[in-house]
């Protein structure tokens, strides 16, 4: 099947941290055709980037089948790593950023890259708080499942504090 075939989907992804570390929460908007599908889930101990990334984790855990993504989030760390393939870089060092320096969030990236080789993906980076509607609600989302849970464990981030 071609890429032009392919299910065309917009995913808008946000996470949200009251603290960072502290409760986080994670808020996804799925689009295909006229349908819409929201995700979220709250946890009790974690960081921005750690749901930022589970957001984009859980967005594309949604798809059945190989689709064409345009991907929005607002995390210039998600988009850069993506789009200037540092994040592969890091997987293909060991998960280092440098000699001495070890990338975050290994676990979560080595899923997320696994994802994003089975679709075609664009990432889109987009200004947080800019009035876009639909990543104003990944963003509310993020922010109730945060307050109001129930908050999981993030069991990598608290075993590894």
């Amino acid at each position: 099947m071609s890429h032009q075939n392919l299910p065309q989907v917009t995913i808008y992804t946000d996470g949200a941290c009251t603290g960072n570390p502290g409760p986080g929460g994670f808020g996804v908007v799925l689009i295909y055709k006229n349908r819409r599908k929201e995700l979220s889930r709250g946890f009790r101990q974690t960081t921005n980037n750690r749901m930022e990334l589970m957001a984009l984790i859980a967005g594309l855990e949604a798809l059945r089948e190989k689709c064409q993504v345009t991907l929005y989030t607002d995390s210039r760390y998600v988009a850069d790593s993506i789009n200037q393939g540092w994040a592969k870089r890091w997987q293909a060092q060991g998960w280092k950023r440098s000699k001495r320096e070890r990338a975050l969030n290994p676990d979560l990236w080595e899923q997320l890259l696994e994802l994003l080789n089975g679709h075609q993906i664009e990432v889109k980076w987009l200004k947080a708080h800019a009035g876009i509607p639909e990543n104003e609600r990944a963003d509310f989302l993020a922010v109730q499942a945060a307050k109001n849970g129930p908050l999981e464990i993030d069991q990598v981030y608290e075993n590894q504090t």
